[in-house]
């Protein structure tokens, strides 16, 4: 497997594909902390009746998941379609020869296709394997690099595109917004009538400038600004909580009932949960 280019799709989807228009779509975006609570993640999933789910930071061979699949497993559990994107090649969790990845995936109760990796052009040099560096678990040094997972989900009536989003945690907000503008260049391309869902771990508050402005300027909008404060990660006893996951809209479909599921405890991010309805 190429880190830089791989993508695995599958497909656990019992019944037909519906024909006629639902009254709307529920999406669910998680950063899932690699799947290290797996159980707890598909048992919160199943109960949200999601139709389209984001997940970042999802585990195939790695140590640390006892060698799982997660992405699939997910998919299996709920009966979805799924693509899972390879962010990194984590070289401190390789198992028996095998070796471990980690990156996003898109589960949809709908057909994908014509997914792609965006793969930003700056990248922090952190996590790069050095001589004098040991590949063990607390260092997580990797090859590959942030990116967007961006797929077409085949609606019965129309499309939507997806970016499944995870931008850089480390260095500064400046990389960060030079991440998001590769991402709402890309979306420039395509045309205004075309349903675009922009969602997932961002590290950064897209409340402030300049990422509000720049996002502004594309035509998102951001459901989620009408909420004054709402963390999305876990307080740990060394950090706070951090405002950092997001879903960005555009098109002709009504987005409604923005939701932080606060309660769930599955990871160190909060799930975010959004409805599309037909105009």
């Amino acid at each position: 497997m190429e880190p830089t280019q791989e993508l695995e799709t599958g497909s656990f989807i019992r019944t037909p594909d519906p024909f006629a228009p639902p009254d709307a779509v529920r999406i669910v975006t998680w950063n899932v902390n690699r799947g290290q609570q797996l159980h707890e993640v598909i048992e919160f999933l199943a109960g949200a009746s999601a139709d389209l789910i984001l997940l970042q930071e999802t585990d195939l061979n790695a140590l640390r998941t006892h060698g799982r699949n997660v992405a699939q497993e997910i998919a299996r559990a709920l009966e979805m379609h799924y693509v899972f994107g390879c962010e990194f090649e984590e070289l401190s969790q390789e198992q028996n020869g095998t070796r471990a990845y980690h990156g996003q995936a898109t589960l949809s109760r709908f057909p994908i296709s014509n997914s792609r990796i965006l793969r930003f052009h700056r990248q922090s040099r952190f996590w790069l394997p050095r001589w004098f560096i040991p590949r063990i678990k607390p260092f997580q040094r990797r090859l590959g690099g942030r990116m967007a997972l961006i797929s077409c989900v085949d609606l019965p009536e129309q499309k939507l595109i997806v970016y499944n989003v995870h931008l850089e945690s480390r260095g500064n907000d400046g990389l960060r917004c030079s991440q998001l503008l590769e991402i709402l260049d890309d979306v420039s391309h395509h045309a205004s009538d075309i349903q675009i869902v922009v969602a997932g771990d961002f590290n950064a508050d897209l409340h402030h400038a300049p990422t509000a402005a720049a996002i502004s300027k594309t035509g998102l909008s951001n459901p989620f600004a009408c909420i004054s404060s709402f963390p999305t990660t876990v307080p740990t006893r060394f950090h706070g909580s951090r405002t950092i996951d997001w879903i960005l809209t555009r098109g002709p479909l009504i987005a409604v009932e923005p939701k932080l599921h606060d309660t769930v405890r599955a990871s160190d991010h909060y799930p975010l949960s959004l409805m599309f309805r037909w105009k």
